[in-house]
Parts: structure tokens; C-alpha cells; sequence
């Protein structure tokens, strides 16, 4: 019925949001030195890391050297934030042993100074890079190590290594084990676990963040912290509440699930028009979410791109369809004219591979790539873009399913993705872990719009931000309700902030924080009051401390 294979590599990187930290090429960096920095910027910072630093020479950019500059914008993942407007770091730091971590959140804390943690740079909202107060940002790039124990099913993988490393380190020692993460091979690992981090395997595992069973941590007091020493509280946030409220992720244990020899994979694209995708799309909400079995999973990606209309008056649109079953191909087949027969697919449109081969597939890379493209860090095709996130709790009809796509097709450069909950996932009680979004959720829905012409743009003067928040406005009849939840790395700073100064009420913050974290809001704000009293780790949507009174 389509054609195997996403014809655009650059659009399925925006489509799967494939935007993290690329490595660069860079000039040697600065060793502390008084004669590389503005004396008025930073002497107390700079004089402490040379104090505290006996054992382990710091590395640091300012912005006086060469290479600053070419560090922060390979740091940048969305180009919404590369205008010069945009705040940048006193310094960039590239520790290289987790002492150095120690060493930095002292000084920065110290000297007034905040910190930004890269551990990827997937943050949509460029929190990783940016702030609105003087800060320091800390980039993990050399505490990437990865050590496998195949006998005990675990890994202890450092916050700074991209997932498509953790997924090559793996198969290097067995191709019957996996990890239930995200697709896209150049996401760190430290953002997308302590939020979650879903992928094709989470209708069978769940989310990355479900097994995670230790961690370390640098607290507020340069302490490193693992689960005994942090306690089941802490160790309960950092897993799908987001670790930057608490301290700095150094690194997580996890343990690995088992995959079979031969998986089988689909990726079909079809150019449609919008009411016979709401036919289509209508029927998958019932069959990915209930009447399929928790080894498949369909997602369902929709591009809505310039120049829709056909020459015969009528308007189309792209519709993908990433499907992963851990099986053989007949066997899916089968299940397949059984429970979604309307795709009409055949025996050619599903290939057998490996599961470390389906990460690159489905990362939209065509088959039979070389298994080494999981370490390349480097990320083509950025865009300035904007992400929204909603979840669906109760099916959505035809006829309203043809009013949104009919509303869709009238915009350009934007991406509709629907990814199946269910199986595993309603199993899993909402408390278990920070991560909420459990039994109730059919499935959510990532919005992306993104400029094409960045020229004259400013940081915040992009159609993407326009179009998107026009988009989830008319979505909000048919997502769910008190509260209208978000995925927490799908970040969205329109959802709420806090205040430069610090003062953000508990009942102000509790408007976004129960959007991630619904009833697990209170019980984080409880962690962080107890763990950072003094809100060191903060940022424009870190967790608030409890009231004074």
C-alpha cells in the first residue's frame, strides 16, 4: 500500500526529534589561567576550581577563546536559541572525572553563580544551554563510560552517553539483550531517563526510567550520593521527575531486558487525504492500544508540509507508520490482517533484523546500515522548532478525528506523532516512579513545528511558536482534562514558569507541575524541599520548595 522507508533522513530528525549534543572539532581548551578571562566575570569562580582542583586539572571555555563558540552552538539543539539574544554561559566546563562535578557545583553555588547540565542537549526548550541568571553550563560529554555485566542483566551507564552508544555497547556483548529507551540514537541518557524515556519496547518494559535500580548524584553540598546514601525518596524523583531539581546525575545503573534473536520492523509511508487518514487513524486508537499484543507497537506519525494541495483541488498529507513486533515476520502478518487489516499491508512491507539493527531503522536510517552510526554524536539538519505534548484518555471519534486533520492540512512544516500506551504500562501503578502517565493514557501525541528560513529570525519571533500554540488550542477538546497532562521531555515552558527571583508559589508552580507529574507533584515538592532547601538547582520549571508556612 506504501513505500518502505522514510524518504526524508532530515525529516524523520525532526519528526522523531532527534535533537542532542553533536561533538565538535575544537581548538585545545583553556587551563585555568588568570590571563584567558574578563577579571570582572567570574575571578571567585575560577580562583575556587583552581583551589578545589588538586588532583584533576579542570578544562573550561570562556568566552574569550576560540573555541567557546563553536562548543555552544554544537551544544544547541533547537536554533530557536542560537540568536545572539539569547543568553549564553559565563563558562563552559567539560569535567572529565566526577570529583571535577563535585568540585563545580561548590564554586557555582559559592559564587552565585547557577549551573546548566548538558548531558545531551535534547532539551526543546534549550534549558540545558541557556538561562536567565548568570550560570555556568556543565557539559558531561567526557563521562560517557559504559561498563556491561551480561551475567547480572544490568549496565552502569554515565549521564553524559547518548542512548544509540548505550544500544552498540550492549549488542557488543549480547544480541539477546536490549533496553526499553527512546529511538533516536543521539539523545543522552541523563535527560531521558530521569524523564521518563519512552520508546518502541515500553508496551513490553515500559519506560527507561522503570529500570533504573541505583544512581549517583552530586547534591547541593558537592556530595556524591548513590541509592543507599541519597534514599528511596530521592531515588524515587530522579526517575521521571526530572534530576535537574535535585542534583546532578552522574550515572544510572540499569537493568537490561531480553530481546528475541529476530525482531521485525515496518516504517510505510502513504500520501493521503485528511478524511481517509481520520478513517484510518480512528481505528488505529482501538487496535495499538487494546487489540494488539504488548510486543507491537504502531506508531503513527502525520507531516503536514507546504504545498498540500493536489492539482485536482483536493489537499494530502504524509502519513508514516513506525511499527517494531518482537517476532517473526509471518506471525505479525498474520496478527496484523487480523486486527488492522486496513493498512493492507503485505509480507514485502516488513523486514526481519535484529533488534540493535531495528534502532537504526527505525531512527530512520535505511536498512543494513553500518552499526556504528549509534556512536556518531553528531546531529544534521537542525531547525528552530517548537514541541507540545498531550495525552489521549478517551478515544477520539471519526468525525472529530476528520475535523483535526482537516485543520491540519492547513499548516506547513508541522508533525503530528501518536505513540500507543497500554500493555505494560497500565500495569505499572502511576506511583511507582515520579513518571505518572500510567493506565488511563490510550496514547500521546507530540506536536512540532518548526521555521523554514531562519533568516532575520529572533529568539523569539518564530511562526513555529505561533503555529504551535494555535494547534494545541484547538486540540484541547479532545486530550485529557484536570489536568491536560504533558510528557516532561517533551518540555514547554508556555505551560507555566517559574520567576527570575526565586519567589514562585507553590500553588503557581502547581498549575504546569501537575501537567508532568499530576499527583506526584506534591510528593516532589516535599523531595526538594528536603534535599535543596536552599533551591540551588533551579531552573524555569525545576520543582519548587514548600511554603514557608
Amino acid at each position: 500500500m506504501g513505500s518502505v522507508g522514510y524518504p526524508l533522513r532530515s525529516a524523520i530528525s525532526l519528526l522523531v526529534i532527534c535533537l542532542a549534543l553533536s561533538p565538535c572539532k575544537a581548538s585545545p581548551p583553556l587551563i585555568l589561567s588568570s590571563t584567558t578571562y574578563d577579571s570582572t566575570q567570574g575571578d571567585g569562580f575560577l580562583e575556587c576550581l583552581t583551589f578545589s582542583s588538586q588532583h584533576y586539572e579542570i578544562k573550561f571555555y570562556a568566552p574569550e577563546s576560540n573555541s567557546y563558540k563553536t562548543i555552544l552552538q554544537a551544544s544547541i539543539g533547537n536554533l530557536r536559541f542560537a540568536s545572539p539574544e539569547t543568553p549564553k554561559p559565563r563558562f563552559i566546563v567539560t569535567p572529565s572525572h566526577e570529583s571535577q562535578v563535585q568540585t563545580l557545583v561548590v564554586c557555582s553555588r559559592k559564587h552565585g553563580l547557577q549551573i546548566r547540565v548538558l548531558s545531551g542537549g535534547h532539551d526543546y526548550e534549550g534549558l540545558s544551554y541557556t538561562s536567565r541568571v548568570p550560570f555556568v553550563m556543565i557539559d558531561l560529554v567526557n563521562l560517557r563510560s559504559i561498563s556491561i555485566d551480561i551475567q547480572d542483566n544490568s549496565a552502569w551507564v554515565q549521564a553524559g552517553a547518548t542512548l544509540g552508544e548505550v544500544y552498540y555497547r550492549i549488542a557488543e556483548k549480547s544480541r539477546l539483550h536490549g533496553f526499553p529507551a527512546g529511538f533516536c540514537h543521539t539523545v543522552g541518557v541523563g535527560g531521558h531517563i530521569s524523564g521518563g524515556g519512552y520508546g518502541g519496547l515500553m508496551r513490553k518494559y515500559g519506560v527507561a526510567a522503570d529500570h533504573v535500580v541505583d544512581a549517583r548524584l552530586v547534591n547541593a553540598n558537592g556530595e556524591i550520593l548513590d541509592r543507599e546514601t541519597m534514599g528511596e525518596d530521592l531515588f524515587w524523583a530522579i526517575r521521571g521527575g526530572g534530576a535537574a531539581s535535585f542534583g546532578v546525575i552522574l550515572a544510572f545503573k540499569i537493568n537490561l531486558v531480553l530481546v528475541p534473536p529476530v525482531v521485525t520492523v515496518s516504517a510505510i509511508n502513504m500520501t493521503m487525504e485528511p478524511e481517509t487518514i481520520a478513517e484510518i487513524v480512528h481505528k488505529w486508537q482501538y487496535a495499538a492500544y487494546s487489540e494488539v499484543p504488548k510486543e507491537l507497537s504502531i506508531e503513527v506519525i502525520i507531516f503536514s508540509m507546504a504545498n498540500n494541495n493536489n492539482n485536482n483541488g483536493t489537499s494530502s498529507m504524509l502519513i508514516a507508520f513506525q511499527i517494531i513486533f518482537l517476532g517473526p515476520k509471518e506471525e505479525l502478518l498474520n496478527l496484523m490482517k487480523e486486527k488492522f487489516h486496513e493498512l493492507r499491508l503485505e509480507q514485502n512491507d516488513y523486514i526481519e533484523m535484529s533488534w540493535i539493527e531495528s534502532t537504526l531503522f527505525l531512527d530512520g536510517y535505511p536498512n543494513a546500515s553500518p552499526l556504528n552510526v549509534l556512536l556518531d554524536r553528531t546531529i544534521p539538519n537542525k531547525e528552530a522548532f517548537k514541541v507540545k505534548s498531550d495525552f489521549v484518555t478517551t478515544p477520539i471519534s471519526k468525525i472529530e478525528f476528520k475535523r483535526i486533520f482537516k485543520r491540519f492540512v492547513k499548516e506547513e512544516n508541522f508533525v503530528m506523532r501518536l505513540s500507543p500506551w497500554g500493555g505494560r504500562m497500565n500495569a505499572i501503578s502511576e506511583k511507582e516512579i515520579a513518571f505518572p502517565h500510567r493506565y488511563g493514557n490510550m496514547y500521546v501525541i507530540t506536536y512540532m513545528a518548526w521555521d523554514g528560513n531562519q533568516e532575520g529570525r529572533t529568539r523569539t519571533s518564530h511562526m513555529c511558536i505561533k503555529r504551535s500554540r494555535e494547534i494545541y488550542s484547538f486540540m484541547s477538546p479532545y486530550v485529557s482534562k484536570s489536568p491536560r497532562a504533558a510528557y516532561l521531555n517533551n518540555r514547554d515552558l508556555d505551560l507555566g514558569q517559574n520567576k527570575i527571583n526565586g519567589n514562585t508559589t507553590y500553588s503557581e508552580a502547581r498549575i504546569w507541575g501537575e501537567k508532568y507529574f499530576k499527583n506526584n507533584f506534591e510528593k516532589l515538592v516535599k523531595v526538594k524541599s528536603e534535599v535543596d532547601p536552599s533551591n540551588f538547582f533551579a531552573n524555569e520549571q525545576s520543582i519548587p520548595l514548600i511554603p514557608e508556612n
